[in-house]
């Protein structure tokens, strides 16, 4: 037999990356989950490794019988069997357990129909449910406005909305609340968890990641998180995460397999290694979206001028003291004039391109403040280069800063250092810091102002290129800043002799 047949199959991770550890063992004692495994089996369903993972844990009890999470969170990929785990758990809480009122909810109606509808076929077709309700549709509700199911003994599944009114009025046992990346406020959640009363209740919350939209879900995220990293918070909140890493490259095979467990089982790698590929070579939006739907990770724009992952592996130590000769440097002011930034580039022996922080200015005297010290700052770093944006703000502080000069003030600009427009090539300098930081050709020193800005920009249309956006409150200036710096580092002239090089890889 060839190794190609030996070979074992690639199958997703089993085990979610991130989750809340139990309090003790899980057994069949300690965890309804293992009733569920067993129930799906009886009626010929059977759930995925991951899923029974899901359960088991999620279903963990208190030492009274009450589930040890009243809410469980559980991201998942997309196309993974999300949205077939709640179908099983519905039917085993309304057929088994006889739970009084299970409510499923989603972002539209027709979805939560979906699931219902799912669970009302997987029960018609298991004759071992048959005396449990009555025959032919006696047993559904479809009039009104209102789709809900019951058993015999009064067990009902119904379904609503996500909106202010599902779940009002209602005592609810159990609940469902698939897609909560899509609750934008807390309208839907305010109207829904209260509802979720009874000392026994569960809520189980399905989604895949969301953005820096989807408040309800980031903020139980953050808080499952919080607990688990240093077990403070909520011990009743439940968190399941099969995600990749934050600064995962979306061809990490190993990556892929952590945010969809269902490879192997009907998921096909490959249509995720391919989908990864076009993604980063597209960028923006489409790697964003990728991001989001296919590796599990937040992402705080959808499409961010730069990406975020790829940003992170370019952290590293920076000293530019061994390559002085070929240092740039670039200054720029936010639109508001509130902030003001000032950062180095040089190209390294490598080819990468290392940039660091020089200075920054806030609030309203900061061009004061910058004009000030800017001329020290430059004789003492002696770049061969000082670039500027012509159609920003910074521009009228250095025109200004030349304007001492013709008035006879000595200092500026400092011998040797040639003070440069970046005129006509704005989108030369986006673009191109956005192209090395994606092929891993800029490190940086992981500085908090830069990682701020680059973390809110979003790329502005100009044709069919772009510019970083200064949209909102927040400021950019740093990054212009930073990717002014390198291209202008780019394009100096190459020294005679072989620079010595102390910046660390």
């Amino acid at each position: 037999m060839t190794a190609s047949v030996l070979a074992a199959p690639v199958l997703g991770k089993t085990e979610p990356r991130l989750f809340t550890p139990p309090l003790r063992e899980l057994t069949p004692e300690t965890s309804y989950g293992f009733e569920v495994i067993d129930f799906a089996r009886e009626i010929d369903h059977p759930l995925l490794p991951w899923q029974e993972f899901a359960v088991i844990h999620g279903g963990e009890l208190l030492p009274d019988g009450r589930p040890r999470f009243r809410i469980v969170v559980l991201l998942v990929s997309r196309q993974n069997g999300k949205t077939e785990l709640p179908v099983v758990l519905s039917v085993y809480w309304q057929f088994r357990k006889s739970v009084p009122l299970i409510l499923g909810t989603s972002t539209q109606l027709s979805y939560a129909k979906e699931s219902w509808q799912k669970a009302v076929s997987l029960v018609r077709r298991t004759r071992l449910l048959d005396d449990l309700h009555e025959p032919g549709r006696k047993w559904l509700r479809r009039t009104n406005g209102e789709t809900e199911s019951w058993t015999l003994d009064g067990a009902r599944y119904r379904i609503a909305a996500s909106n202010s009114e599902g779940g009002r009025s209602l005592t609810i046992h159990r609940g469902i609340a698939d897609e909560l990346r899509q609750h934008r406020t807390y309208e839907a959640w305010d109207a829904f968890e209260p509802a979720c009363s009874p000392e026994d209740a569960q809520i189980w919350c399905l989604s895949n990641a969301g953005d820096a939209r989807s408040v309800v879900l980031n903020d139980l995220q953050d808080s499952a998180r919080e607990f688990i990293e240093t077990g403070v918070g909520d011990p009743r909140l439940g968190l399941l995460e099969w995600s990749a890493p934050e600064d995962a490259d979306p061809e990490d095979v190993d990556a892929l397999l952590q945010a969809n467990p269902r490879v192997g089982y009907g998921l096909d790698l490959e249509v995720l290694k391919t989908g990864a590929a076009r993604a980063k070579r597209l960028g923006g939006e489409a790697l964003a979206g990728f991001k989001t739907e296919r590796m599990c990770i937040r992402v705080k724009l959808m499409n961010p001028a730069i990406d975020p992952g790829a940003w992170s592996r370019c952290a590293g130590p920076v000293d530019l003291a061994g390559v002085r000769s070929r240092v740039a440097l670039c200054v720029d002011v936010a639109p508001d004039q509130q902030h003001a930034s000032l950062y180095a580039a040089a190209v390294l022996a490598d080819g990468r391109v290392a940039v660091d922080h020089v200075g920054d200015w806030s609030g309203a005297t900061c061009t004061h403040q910058l004009r000030r010290e800017l001329p020290a700052l430059i004789a003492k770093v002696r770049p061969q280069a000082l670039g500027y944006l012509p159609s920003g703000p910074g521009a009228s502080l250095v025109a200004d800063l030349a304007d001492r000069r013709k008035a006879g003030r000595t200092g500026w600009p400092p011998a040797g250092v040639k003070v440069e427009e970046i005129r006509g090539e704005l989108t030369a300098v986006a673009m191109g810091f956005a192209e090395l930081v994606l092929s891993g050709q800029i490190v940086h020193p992981d500085d908090p102002l830069l990682n701020q800005h680059v973390a809110g920009a979003e790329p502005l249309k100009r044709g069919d290129a772009w510019v970083f956006s200064r949209k909102g409150d927040g400021h950019v200036d740093a990054l212009y800043a930073a990717a002014g710096a390198a291209h202008l580092a780019r394009t100096l002239p190459t020294p005679v002799g072989k620079p010595r090089i102390v910046t660390a890889p």
